[in-house]
């Protein structure tokens, strides 16, 4: 769009030769978007992380300038007395720009953002020529905001329930019982000792060893095609689906286990770090099975989350990991795809099941 944007106005004989959008967003990694337009090559597009926003050459920038006071600033660079009052200014005089002018975008919602344009043409703007972009401000920021209002929604979306989920979500479906059957490779973990660390641990320090504890899980997830679907306290329930012939049922219970051995690695590493407190260890059960995926709450609280007896046998296997003193166990369905791997431990009567099921855990692991 922006591209669209910028050659409409050489057609309209504007002598542009660098216009930048400035997208503050709601991320919680990045703090907003930055895109530069420039003639003959395509639009650079890039995140603006939240530290970009508190350094002092953010601070002290035209772009900030524009937001902050919700105002127009023109700089004619060519002028001998025109004030070199920021640094992106000079830099943009030493890069031969004679004209520089940023403008405040207001979208409805209140946010404001920002639009830069740069000429290296002899004599910069024109005064009818800047009167316009202003007037332009007006449609353009509507365009935008269309555009950013979905993306945001797309990012809250991910960010909140997954980006499987997250997508069927935008794609309308929203209806409490809006569920589909599919078979999946369950992960179900759990933080051991959490209730004695929760007891020792000031509530800021209990938030930041939950988030390190997490991000030693999650990245090793989605990194192989896995979708986490909810954490529960201390505890993480994540899917790798299967397709529907199960043609590559295989494929993605190693996807599942390498996932999870990645995850132990991570929590190992996390717990031997100088100076932690208090080790991190958890308990991890993997099991493949139907699950019943989408909408489960009530009228106007949804949540996006799957369930079935497949999840239940999954966390009652997870429980056995402390006893058994393991940190992955596997029920028969998903450890029979390795066999070199798992090694039958017992079967063993679980809450909610009329007969014994067996468990399998990792040869590794196995106690001399």
């Amino acid at each position: 769009m922006l591209a669209e944007f910028c050659d409409r106005l050489l057609d309209c004989g504007f002598p542009i030769g660098r216009v930048g959008l400035f997208i503050l967003t709601l991320h919680p990694q990045i703090m907003g978007q930055r895109l530069l337009w420039r003639p003959g090559v395509p639009v650079d597009v890039g995140p603006a992380p939240y530290e970009r926003f508190q350094t002092e050459e953010f601070r002290r920038s035209p772009v900030r300038y524009a937001i902050d006071n919700v105002a127009s600033l023109r700089r004619k660079l060519e002028d001998e007395n025109c004030p070199l009052d920021f640094m992106q200014t000079r830099e943009l005089k030493a890069q031969g720009v004679t004209d520089y002018f940023v403008a405040p975008l207001l979208f409805f919602d209140g946010a404001v953002h920002a639009a830069s344009f740069a000429t290296l043409e002899a004599g910069g703007f024109t005064d009818r020529q800047i009167a316009v972009l202003e007037q332009l401000m007006v449609p353009l920021a509507r365009a935008i905001e269309a555009r950013t209002l979905r993306r945001m929604a797309s990012d809250l979306l991910d960010t909140y329930v997954g980006t499987h989920a997250g997508s069927r979500v935008l794609a309308g479906q929203i209806r409490r019982g809006d569920t589909a059957r599919i078979n999946a490779a369950i992960w179900l973990s759990d933080m051991r000792g959490f209730t004695r660390l929760a007891d020792s641990l000031p509530a800021e320090a209990l938030v930041e060893q939950l988030n390190r504890y997490f991000d030693c899980q999650v990245p090793a997830i989605l990194k192989r095609g896995g979708e986490v679907l909810k954490y529960m306290g201390d505890g993480l329930l994540a899917i790798f689906a299967i397709a529907p012939d199960g043609a590559n049922e295989q494929e993605v219970c190693e996807a599942a286990l390498d996932a999870a051995r990645e995850a132990r690695t991570a929590v190992a590493a996390a717990s031997a770090t100088a100076g932690d407190r208090f080790g991190l260890r958890f308990g991890l059960a993997l099991h493949t099975g139907e699950v019943l995926y989408g909408n489960i709450g009530s009228e106007n609280r949804l949540d996006f989350t799957c369930i079935g007896p497949a999840v239940n046998l999954a966390a009652r296997i997870e429980k056995l990991t402390g006893e058994l003193e393991r940190t992955i166990l596997a029920s028969g369905a998903f450890a029979k795809h390795f066999p070199p791997e798992f090694a039958h431990i017992s079967e063993f009567g679980l809450r909610g099941f009329g007969s014994a099921q067996a468990v399998f855990g990792l040869k590794d692991e196995a106690r001399p």
